[in-house]
């Protein structure tokens, strides 16, 4: 049951990205592939954000803050016949000034509640990101967004994988340089 409702949020993050998302500058992209798994990383700009959250009906503050962040769309394939663990606090980002963390989702649910943001639109907001983890099938797409702190320099990603149900497969890290954010 569980996949199939994550199925459904990635359909429904999908279509109510893409609308908004077309016109994205593809040149920022950075893409990792190798026999497991493909990933994806779409930078989104300010100004993608705003109309996205604003035809949702999101409050100027709200908008406002979210423009502030580095937005990056997530796609993962499961390329492997195993299952392969998605859990974000294996994920380290660093740039010419060191390590940078991600902003999480119980961060953002700190911050919106302190806002006094609408419950449905923290809702809605909370189904856009990428899980903070997830155990992804054979061939299983799932896809969502990371928020960063905005940084004008390019930056990597460190990030590990557990395999197998139980978590005791072989493990495997991978890095992908040169992820920016879009401006």
């Amino acid at each position: 049951m569980k996949h199939f409702q994550y199925q459904i949020l990635f359909i429904a993050v999908t279509l109510l990205l893409t609308p908004h998302l077309l016109h994205a500058k593809t040149t920022n992209e950075a893409q990792y592939s190798n026999e497991q798994i493909r990933i994806k990383f779409s930078p989104r700009t300010p100004e993608q954000i705003a109309a996205f959250y604003e035809g949702r009906g999101f409050s100027k503050a709200m908008v406002n803050k979210l423009k502030q962040q580095c937005f990056i769309t997530v796609r993962i394939l499961n390329k492997s016949r195993d299952i392969i663990w998605l859990d974000l606090s294996n994920w380290t980002f660093t740039n010419t000034e060191g390590e940078f963390k991600r902003t999480t989702r119980a961060k953002w649910k700190l911050l919106w509640k302190k806002m006094a943001i609408p419950l449905a639109h923290q809702s809605t907001f909370r189904w856009t990101l990428l899980p903070e983890e997830l155990d992804f099938r054979p061939n299983e797409h799932e896809g969502g967004n990371i928020t960063l702190p905005f940084s004008s320099k390019p930056f990597t990603l460190q990030a590990g994988f557990k395999t197998k149900a139980d978590k005791s497969g072989k493990a495997f890290n991978i890095q992908v340089n040169n992820i920016r954010c879009a401006y």
